[in-house]
């Protein structure tokens, strides 16, 4: 076993601002209730304003679905959390209406085992891979915006250069990006992998709900 596999993937931020953790392997693993397609130790961030809020509240929230541009987050830059090389790309993925409200989110949840039955574009929609070195790990950015992808297969790029911007594609309820390290990009069979993000505090998980900040003037 590499030794990339033995200890925690030291990652960056993929995104500047506010965003707030949500199934953070610092709660419970698997993060994400189950380990299918290497989702042991992913990690969710919702992009947040000053206040802490996805989404100015209004009675759509409350009783109905939302236009996912009406979320402060969508369309903002993520960005290589690692230097790799692209290994696939997917695109096309129409971007959802956002669902806060607990009467969508019953109908939506009753929708998840045919979305898994669809394979890995309807849960992760929109994503980029990232090989961080040969043969692994790999680093997947999903639920990108439809359309947004500035990278094709067999680039390679640096920490930090765009890739994309936060959508709402696939399995997600509101624009958001979900990260997360395997050993394999066969996703009936890879293992997910422990991950840390760099920031002010050194290489280390958020906690679940905590709201971190990237970028120029975070640290």
């Amino acid at each position: 076993m590499g030794e990339w596999q033995d200890d925690p993937l030291v990652l960056g931020y993929p995104f500047t601002g506010r965003w707030r953790a949500r199934n953070s392997p610092a709660r419970r693993v698997p993060s994400h209730g189950t380990h299918l397609m290497g989702t042991t130790f992913a990690i969710d961030f919702i992009p947040v304003d000053a206040r802490g809020r996805s989404a100015p509240r209004s009675w759509r929230a409350v009783l109905a679905t939302e236009p996912p541009e009406s979320f402060v987050g969508f369309g903002r830059p993520i960005v290589a959390p690692c230097a790799g090389r692209v290994v696939t790309v997917h695109d096309g993925e129409p971007d959802h209406v956002g669902r806060r409200s607990q009467l969508t989110l019953v109908h939506y949840a009753l929708g998840q085992a045919r979305r898994v039955r669809r394979g890995p574009a309807a849960i992760a929609g929109n994503h980029v891979v990232i090989e961080a070195s040969d043969g692994g790990p790999f680093v997947l950015l999903a639920h990108l915006r439809e359309g947004s992808i500035r990278v094709a297969a067999g680039d390679l790029v640096r920490d930090g250069d765009v890739l994309g911007a936060c959508g709402n594609s696939g399995n997600s309820t509101q624009p958001h990006v979900h990260v997360q390290a395997t050993d394999s990009t066969d996703w009936e069979r890879a293992r997910g992998l422990p991950i840390v993000f760099r920031d002010s505090a050194g290489a280390r998980l958020p906690r679940e709900s905590e709201i971190v900040s990237a970028g120029p003037g975070s640290g």
